[in-house]
């Protein structure tokens, strides 16, 4: 009897009905984190540990939601504050973020430097003194850099090194400037291709990459009304492609009813074709 009781525990834990050992993960970032201006934002913050205590759940509470129905065993905590860089995270909130992590998700400022759009250096500082930061905390550290998106008022209206460019221009300067800060940061564990996900939705059809003139039948607008931050969509697949990095979870696994697209209200085929997009970014392939 106890022998078969053995081996039962034992095929459960292969099939995976069992949450794998806690682990803890901090999100530190800004409104790209956050979920500005959706109902991301305040999505189950009962479920997230929020260090400033402001009550929001945001992209952390979609990756926990995703972790609970993966049967994943995750403790998720943010420190976010809104228009802010990596380097004020580490001068301002050093207290509340220097301590022992598994996982930390490091989302910098849209432009990299606010006052200098585009250039890296500040970026590459900010990067630099919250990893060694943590690494004295916890020498294994795994650190995960998000790579952001095209910021459709930066192409279309505004002026900025972007302008005019191919929407997909912005993501990609940003992704090698990640890809660059990576080299000179070998501890690191590598960059979340958020903006390049984007991208393939825009590529892929299932998004449109003009809001200003109209969304196409069959598409979705993965900003919101001020053609910055995301929309409740976008910030799904940007949840999706941190989930499925950091867990290596096929989020496809997920399905069209998945918990967290059913509660924002996200139509199932749009569920389904998001998930699609990011497995496909993350493995490469086309969906």
């Amino acid at each position: 009897m106890r022998m078969w009781r053995r081996w039962a525990m034992a095929l459960v834990a292969t099939c995976g009905a069992v949450p794998v050992s806690a682990e803890s993960i901090l999100f530190v970032g800004n409104s790209f984190t956050f979920g500005a201006n959706s109902p991301v934002m305040r999505y189950r913050p009962d479920a997230v540990r929020d260090l400033n205590r402001e009550g929001i759940g945001g992209v952390p509470a979609l990756f926990k939601t995703f972790a609970e129905q993966a049967r994943l065993d995750w403790t998720v905590s943010l420190e976010t504050s809104p228009g802010k860089d990596l380097i004020y995270h580490y001068e301002q909130k050093r207290s509340e973020i220097d301590r022992r992590w598994d996982v930390v998700i490091l989302q910098n400022y849209s432009t990299l430097d606010a006052q200098k759009p585009g250039d890296p250096v500040r970026h590459l500082e900010g990067v630099g003194l919250i990893s060694d930061l943590l690494r004295r905390a916890n020498p294994r550290v795994r650190i995960e850099l998000v790579t952001t998106w095209s910021r459709a008022d930066l192409t279309y209206r505004t002026p900025s090194p972007w302008h005019g460019k191919p929407i997909t221009a912005m993501a990609d300067d940003l992704a090698a400037v990640n890809a660059y800060t990576l080299r000179r940061r070998p501890e690191l564990a590598g960059a979340i291709p958020v903006g390049q996900a984007w991208n393939r939705a825009w590529r892929d059809r299932v998004a449109d990459p003009n809001p200003y003139d109209g969304i196409a039948f069959g598409q979705i607008d993965l900003w919101t009304w001020d053609q910055y931050h995301a929309s409740a969509a976008g910030y799904y697949l940007e949840a999706l492609v941190v989930f499925g990095k950091v867990t290596g979870f096929d989020v496809r696994r997920l399905g069209e009813n998945e918990r967290a697209g059913r509660d924002l209200g996200l139509e199932p085929r749009t569920v389904g074709r998001l998930q699609a997009i990011a497995q496909a970014e993350l493995t490469n392939l086309r969906p």
